[in-house]
């Protein structure tokens, strides 16, 4: 993946990392698809938002549907059939995409009543009344080696199965999908290059472009150019991963001779690209999400407010005129923003919890029109250097003495050496708590593991802080040592 004519050398492996380290756990262009997007007298609306729960504190349904409704979303995906959510969406005419979750995919397969069952105690009781538009059959299934051999043959005979359970209960106007993160593919660069992996090709993604095409659904992806430039920001130009790249920053396909403005559309016609060497190149194209963090942890570089406002602004602005993509111009492409709330019970990097429009107290992250219709803003604040900050990993809120002493464990278990400063006599054992001996391991724990994906969590007890917690002899080791 190259986005300027000076970055011809990044590689494939830029895109497969921009899927697995989002791992939305949860967009491309605007969604203008008629079929999706675009009803009543207000005409088209703007980009569809993905809306998590895993926070504490969210606001309830009906405010949500709310907030919702004034960033201008025009289509909205739940990671479940949350009963709360779908009754909060009756009567707004608003297209609700369901995720049908990876554990239920087995018996959904091999069982027709099962997809019955499923259709009709979490479907058929919200339609009409709430426009359900799309069943998706799983969340980036194909990402979770560990679930290969349960879970990947059987996404579509559960699409197969459910698509028969909706038939029966006269519901027709539902389509079925599952969303596929970037590492789905083998080669992404160039884009024209794009294929997916042999592990996966012909006995997983050739029946589920088989079965795409036959009843005129979509292949959806998660793609996101935050991680991709993230992880090679030298070969990568931010403007370009911005949407807001110079004329002549241009990418030029040296495969087709297309030309590319920015990133999103180079992974997206690399997917493209992938189901037109299986024969299925006309098979419609959807973003299930994409976004950019607005914060994250020390070395998060580009995880600010700015950049967050910057991409999905242009984003929304761009697709607001749907352009497709170089090798789909003008073709219409449903799209989801991650992700409506910044989620703080999510796992994972700290960038993982900043990627929401709104604070789970309602208030807004920063001012965006997903319609794209907006043209001016008020000054955004400037980028911060999570680079040059040095930051540490403490103990956060008061929590739960065995919680703690099970994290300070595990983090005293990895590495060499991680926790001997808290040992008796070492320089760190005084004073001798276990809130402070858990800041010493957390941190040290992270220090040491974090390049490597390592991440300041520890299931919701951890903290990053600039304040430097060393004390006397005891030395913290900051992230920029």
């Amino acid at each position: 993946m190259a986005p300027s004519s000076s970055c011809h050398a990044a590689a494939t492996v830029l895109l497969l990392t921009a899927a697995t380290l989002a791992c939305h756990f949860s967009v491309l262009v605007v969604a203008t698809d008629v079929e999706c997007h675009c009803h009543g007298a207000n005409g088209c609306r703007g980009l569809g938002i993905n809306y998590g729960t895993v926070a504490d504190d969210l606001p309830s349904a009906s405010r949500s549907v709310q907030l919702l409704r004034a960033a201008g979303a025009g289509a909205v995906k739940i990671y479940d059939a949350n009963v709360d959510i779908l009754r909060a969406l009756a009567g707004t005419g608003m297209p609700v995409s369901i995720m049908v979750p990876n554990s239920a995919i087995p018996s959904l397969a091999s069982s027709r009543a099962a997809a019955e069952d499923w259709v009709a105690t979490n479907l058929a009781p919200h339609v009409p009344a709430t426009r359900v538009s799309r069943l998706l059959v799983g969340n980036e299934v194909l990402s979770n080696r560990a679930i290969a051999g349960s879970t990947w043959r059987g996404v579509v005979p559960a699409m197969a199965n459910l698509h028969r359970a909706l038939r029966a209960h006269g519901i027709r106007k539902v389509k079925l999908g599952t969303t596929l993160a970037m590492d789905a593919l083998s080669e992404s660069y160039p884009p024209s290059a794009g294929a997916f992996r042999d592990d996966i090709a012909e006995d997983v993604v050739r029946p589920l472009l088989r079965f795409l095409n036959a009843t005129r659904s979509y292949y959806f992806v998660d793609a996101y150019p935050y991680f991709a430039w993230a992880g090679n920001r030298k070969a990568i130009s931010l403007d370009y991963a911005l949407f807001q790249g110079a004329a002549s920053s241009r990418y030029v396909d040296p495969g087709n001779g297309l030309a590319y403005t920015n990133l999103l559309d180079q992974m997206l016609d690399a997917v493209v690209a992938a189901m037109g060497r299986l024969g299925y190149g006309d098979v419609k194209l959807a973003v299930s999400e994409t976004g950019w963090p607005s914060g994250g942890d020390a070395g998060e570089a580009g995880a600010n407010v700015r950049n967050a406002a910057t991409y999905n602004r242009n984003l929304a602005a761009r697709m607001s005129k749907n352009p497709g993509t170089p090798a789909r111009p003008r073709a219409r492409v449903p799209v989801f923003l991650f992700s409506l709330y910044n989620e703080d019970q999510k796992p994972g990097a700290g960038s993982e919890r900043h990627w929401g429009l709104y604070y789970p107290n309602g208030s807004r992250v920063y001012d965006v029109d997903l319609t794209g219709r907006r043209s001016s803003y008020p000054p955004l604040p400037p980028a911060d250097d999570m680079e040059s900050t040095p930051a540490w990993c403490v103990l956060g809120k008061a929590a739960n003495e065995t919680a703690v002493a099970a994290a300070v464990a595990y983090a005293c278990q990895q590495g060499s050496e991680t926790c001997a400063a808290i040992q008796p006599g070492g320089a760190c054992h005084e004073p001798d708590t276990m809130d402070a001996h858990a800041s010493y391991a957390f941190n040290a724990y992270w220090q040491q593991f974090r390049q490597a994906g390592g991440t300041c969590f520890f299931n919701g007890l951890a903290e990053t802080t600039s304040k430097d917690p060393s004390h006397g002899s005891c030395k913290f080791t900051s992230s920029l040592d």
